[in-house]
Formats: structure tokens, C-alpha cells, sequence
């Protein structure tokens, strides 16, 4: 089982992102692709390479077998009660929309609406993305439409829905995050004599080293870290001044700032 067509309902950063992964990656030819916005000319990158752009939730939604619902929060039950008439059985659900329940979303739909919430990150355009995914029991033999989609824009994991929020602190705010480690960590290269350009470069293929060794080995980050740590050598020195200064304690409390700040709104 697969999905022939894709709608991805509201082309803001997190669907145009959605769909240019799926371009990227072949996922689907791009005649194959729908994707909606009200000002339709923002998207006209991805029309031009052939993608459907609509200004029509409706007619996108009935057009596909597979619907991404990639929009705000305050207009999930609105967006989906339009593209209602379009929905059947035979349609799956996807809601990227963070702090909107699977009963919020059931209810809205139908019970005969097979229905599935997943958090992907924004590295999904590169085909690289964290996703995860929840669902209800009923929908168990749509999971594998649901999986083979973003498995082929990174990786997945099916998790219960009450770590849902946990997922988006950690897989989507954390792109974020790790941006705003990789920004710190350039300014100091400046200051220690590289131009901006190599601090960079230096940086960024430093954390996809560092992030590819745990992936491959599915050692723990010590261990690595023990690797490049020698007595009284300068790895040591400069970990131990970072944490003296609160960086793995801020970097905790910033996750659970989130985490709460998501709780609250539900």
C-alpha cells in the first residue's frame, strides 16, 4: 500500500519544506504533488518545477489520497471542517500540527477517517528530517502509507501520542537549537582568527562529523567524547569551562521551557 497523490495543506516554511523534499528525494513525480497557499504566486518556485498550487484546500484534498495538514494550530478544526466533503475511508490524515490531539483532529474529521499526527523538522527539505509519529489503534494498517512516505525523507520513529510535545521540543525546536550551538560556536572561531566564511564551513561539517559518528555507531556521546579527551589536554579544559558556565544545564532548562510552553497551550 502507497499513496498516489499528495496534498499538502498550507504551503508556509514547514510544507513548502514538505514538498521540496519530496521533489528532492523523488518521492513522487511532481504532477503528483499538490500543495495550497491563499497568495499562490509565493509558491510559484515549486509550481515552476510542476508541482499543483491551488488556492483551494478542497481541491486539493479531493484530488489526493494522502493529505498533510501543515497549518496553524488555531486553524486545524476550521481547515479541516472545508475540506470535509472531500475526505472517505479510503483517505489518510497527516497533521503536522503541534499541540492539536488526535481526538481534536478524529472528532473534526470523522471517525471513519483514518487519522495520524507526526512532527517532522525542517530538514525534511533535504531529506534528512527527524519525524515522529502517533496514530490510534484503528488506523494500524495505514501506518505503513504514513511510514514509507517519511522514511524516504530521513528517518521515523512511532512513538505514543503523549510524547508528541516532547517530540517537537526535541526533533523540531531542536534544528533550532543545534543552529543556535553551530552560531556560537562560528563566533568563537572569528575570535580565534578564521574568517567568517571558514569558521563556517569548519563548524557545520564538524557537527555532521560528530552527529554521523553516534548515528553510525549508536554509542553514546561520552564515548566519543572520551575518544578526543586526554589528561590535563585542551578538549577537557575547554568542556569543563563550558560547563562551569551552565552549558549543559541551560541547554536542559531551554527543552523544558519549551516543553512547558507547549503544555500550557493545550
Amino acid at each position: 500500500m502507497s499513496c498516489n497523490r499528495v496534498a499538502i495543506i498550507g504551503g508556509g516554511n514547514l510544507g513548502a519544506a514538505v514538498a521540496e523534499g519530496i521533489l528532492k528525494m523523488q518521492v513522487l513525480e511532481a504532477d503528483k504533488l499538490y500543495i495550497t497557499r491563499r497568495r499562490t504566486h509565493q509558491l510559484n518556485h515549486l509550481k515552476e518545477r510542476g508541482v499543483n498550487v491551488l488556492p483551494s484546500n478542497v481541491d486539493a484534498a479531493a484530488a489526493c489520497d494522502l493529505i498533510i495538514l501543515a497549518i496553524k494550530p488555531y486553524q486545524v478544526v476550521d481547515v479541516i471542517k472545508e475540506i470535509k466533503p472531500a475526505l472517505t475511508a479510503q483517505k489518510t490524515l497527516v497533521s503536522l500540527v503541534s499541540g492539536v490531539s488526535s481526538e481534536v483532529l478524529q472528532k473534526a474529521a470523522g471517525s471513519d477517517i483514518p487519522v495520524f499526527r507526526a512532527m517532522p523538522n525542517t530538514a525534511i527539505g533535504l531529506g534528512q528530517s527527524m519525524t515522529c509519529i502517533s496514530f490510534d489503534k484503528p488506523w494500524a494498517d495505514r501506518l505503513p502509507v504514513v511510514e514509507e512516505l517519511f522514511n524516504q525523507l530521513g528517518e521515523t520513529a512511532v512513538i505514543n501520542e503523549e510524547l508528541m510535545a516532547a517530540a517537537t521540543v526535541l526533533g523540531s525546536c531542536g534544528i533550532a537549537f543545534a543552529l543556535r550551538f553551530m552560531r556560537a560556536a562560528m563566533q568563537g572561531g572569528i575570535e580565534i582568527g578564521f574568517s567568517a566564511e571558514m569558521a563556517q564551513l569548519i563548524t557545520a561539517q564538524t557537527m555532521k562529523g560528530a552527529s554521523e559518528l553516534i548515528l553510525s555507531s549508536k554509542a553514546h556521546p561520552e564515548r566519543e567524547i572520551d575518544r578526543v579527551t586526554t589528561p590535563m589536554g585542551i578538549t577537557i579544559s575547554g568542556l569543563n569551562e563550558m560547563e562551569h558556565q551552565g552549558f549543559s544545564s541551560s541547554l536542559i532548562q531551554g527543552l523544558i521551557t519549551s516543553y512547558r510552553k507547549i503544555e500550557k497551550s493545550k
